[in-house]
């Protein structure tokens, strides 16, 4: 019944959606599905974990904790989406409420794939559902966005899908009929071919690691990011790049199995070291607060990158920081969508005094980038200094001397434009368009900002025995 829930309903919501004539109901289908969604999800969570052969699709410890991330997310982007569109009374949103419930459809389908060729027609279906939800605004930079969008996005997934034919024929040297269900594969991994595995797993963290927005495969982002509406940019941020970090997940667990993990260690470290300091790099001056957002979000997957390389308690960090980030990233991409319609501008030459003219879009957006940048109590904090931690605890010292300097470049970097906007010189100029602070584009971002906290002042006993259980089932130890 989960599975349906989860899955077929969202589906078929939006096929509802797309009938609904009216352009002003049609958005309240999406809460009516994001409290169905959630439901469904907690009631999926709470089921004990119980392998039973080599089925296609079960929640195992790394689905529940994905699902946690994108139906939270959801949650609450579902009840800021009807006062989004009241403002886009001047477009259809049939396809924009369709493709989103579609999107969310395709994550939990992330979460549930056991078989690798469903998990990539899962992953490759999120890239077809985002791109109409990128150019909603239908500007020339929105449509060019969406184009480079889709084709970096779909070099990166033909990669995972030539990736998933060489990890075929790993399997048919060992004698073996070419199977793709993840628990036959890792059970039989030590009989295969071990060149053929490593250009599969190369191939497939490539390929994924694009979609996860990994430097050098991140080109896609700033122009997605800063172009797209900020709840689509919260759930490309929260949302499908954590769908990516899953599906890698789960290939480096069949490399562990065939006796790979230090070739699994050092390729997710150098990417996450390499992640995190392009992103500093690029923020230190970036005056565009998207495409701010934008970078911060591939500094993120630099610190889940270097968590999962470095295993063990650096895993479970970076499990934990997968959810964080999603939670906090809604915060600073609803808010930032909000202070983008007041001002009708996204750069902090325009924008100042944010905290003035939406007050509470502002103050959102400015506790919402301590919460990103890791700074106490919030969750993201707990989750950071856990990967430290992990780091000094197998005397790594290099790699947390590098992860603590680049951490604190990214927060200069940040700082700097997100004080101009938000404290920045007042703005007295009338603004382009009459956009004020309302409760249904605030209070679910204050919900997601409260998640976020709650996370970093006490970690549920429920979900850190998942998160537990999803190390212990991934055991990517270096």
């Amino acid at each position: 019944m989960a599975l349906i829930l989860l899955i077929l309903g969202p589906v078929l919501a939006a096929c509802m959606a797309y009938a609904v004539p009216s352009n002003r109901l049609r958005p309240y289908v999406l809460p009516f599905v994001g409290v169905v969604h959630a439901g469904a999800t907690v009631n999926a969570v709470a089921q004990e974990y119980a392998p039973v052969g080599d089925e296609w699709m079960m929640l195992d410890p790394l689905g529940k904790i994905l699902l946690l991330s994108v139906s939270g997310l959801f949650l609450c982007c579902s009840f800021y989406a009807p006062g989004y569109l009241r403002f886009r009374n001047e477009r259809s949103n049939r396809n924009f409420v369709a493709c989103l419930l579609i999107l969310v459809a395709m994550m939990s389908l992330v979460a549930y794939a056991q078989h690798l060729g469903v998990l990539w027609v899962a992953v490759e279906a999120t890239t077809l559902a985002a791109a109409p939800l990128i150019h909603f605004r239908y500007t020339p930079k929105a449509i060019e966005a969406t184009w480079k969008y889709l084709i970096v996005c779909s070099v990166g997934i033909a990669l995972a899908l030539l990736g998933l034919y060489f990890l075929a024929y790993s399997t048919l040297t060992a004698g073996d009929a070419p199977k793709l269900v993840l628990s036959d594969l890792v059970r039989s991994a030590h009989n295969f071919s071990a060149p053929w595995l490593r250009a599969a797993f190369l191939t497939l963290l490539v390929g994924y690691g694009t979609k996860m927005g990994l430097a050098p495969m991140h080109t896609w982002k700033p122009d997605a990011y800063g172009e797209a509406p900020g709840l689509v940019g919260a759930m490309l941020a929260g949302g499908l790049t954590s769908c990516a970090f899953v599906a890698i997940l789960r290939v480096s667990m069949i490399l562990v199995a065939a006796g790979q993990a230090a070739m699994v260690s050092r390729a997710w470290i150098i990417l996450g070291v390499s992640s995190m300091a392009l992103a500093a790099a690029f923020l230190a001056r970036q005056r565009d607060f998207k495409r701010m957002l934008a970078y911060s979000s591939v500094e993120q997957m630099g610190i889940l990158a270097i968590g999962a390389g470095l295993g063990g308690l650096g895993l479970f960090g970076a499990l934990l920081h997968m959810l964080n980030n999603a939670l906090a990233k809604g915060v600073m991409f609803l808010s930032s969508g909000n202070i983008h319609r007041a001002y009708d501008s996204k750069s902090s030459a325009d924008v100042r005094g944010a905290m003035s003219r939406v007050p509470l879009s502002g103050g959102l957006f400015l506790v919402g980038f301590f919460a990103v940048a890791g700074s106490p109590p919030f969750g993201p904090f707990v989750s950071v200094i856990t990967i430290l931690q992990a780091a000094m605890t197998q005397y790594r010292y290099g790699i947390a001397a590098a992860y603590l300097l680049l951490l604190f470049l990214v927060f200069a970097g940040m700082g700097k434009t997100v004080v101009a906007v938000v404290m920045g010189g007042a703005d007295d100029s009338p603004s382009k368009r009459d956009y004020r602070d309302n409760a249904g584009t605030v209070v679910p971002i204050v919900v997601l900002l409260t998640f976020v906290l709650v996370l970093g002042v006490h970690l549920p006993e429920t979900l850190r025995t998942i998160l537990y259980q999803a190390v212990d089932y991934v055991q990517v130890m270096p």
